[in-house]
């Protein structure tokens, strides 16, 4: 499990499809989940400042094309803050940006995104993109908008963002364990 809070931009080194190199600070062991653009993943290798990850092909069909530089975020350990919300690492679909504004120091982001997805999405609720947990902020039939603050631009791959861009999104787990209880007991 993570949190949606990133704690460091990780550089890919190489992937060729199925094999992904990652230069990073974080410290990881063989094992360890990692989450990667909100891509929760298995270390299968770590060693001088690189991890080593096997993507499976459920994982190239639902994500974008790993690339550049990433968000880099460990998995949740007990007793740690609990800083974003809860993020399986699980991406549910692939968005892409609408638009860039800037807002005070900071910026607005609109991505559209799928039908499927966003009907999970609620204002004032949590959303993950590309490993990021945001609260949305405006929502339409075809996207939303999240704001980005100074920070989340600095320490993040948000910050660079440009229209048309891919984004890895991931909607509010607690809203798809609320529709599967309430269909389960015939509600609608």
């Amino acid at each position: 499990m993570f949190t949606g809070i990133v704690r460091e931009r990780g550089r890919v080194v190489a992937f060729d499809g199925s094999r992904l190199l990652v230069e990073s600070a974080t410290a990881a062991s063989i094992g360890d989940s990692v989450a990667l653009d909100g891509v929760c993943l298995t270390v299968v290798e770590a060693r001088d400042g690189t991890l080593a990850f096997d993507v499976a092909p459920e994982t190239r069909t639902r994500a974008k094309q790993f690339a550049g530089e990433v968000n880099v975020e460990p998995a949740l350990r007990a007793g740690e803050p609990l800083g974003g919300h809860y993020v399986q690492g699980h991406v549910d679909g692939v968005g892409r940006v609408r638009s860039v504004e800037p807002e005070g120091d900071g910026a607005r982001l609109s991505i559209e995104a799928p039908p499927a997805l966003l009907r999970y999405c609620v204002e004032k609720g949590s959303i993950t993109v590309d490993g990021v947990s945001l609260t949305v902020a405006e929502l339409a039939d075809d996207a939303f908008a999240v704001a980005l603050v100074p920070h989340t631009l600095a320490a993040t791959t948000l910050g660079r963002l440009r229209p048309g861009d891919a984004v890895n999104l991931e909607a509010d787990v607690l809203a798809k364990y609320v529709e599967r209880l309430v269909a389960g007991r015939g509600i609608r």
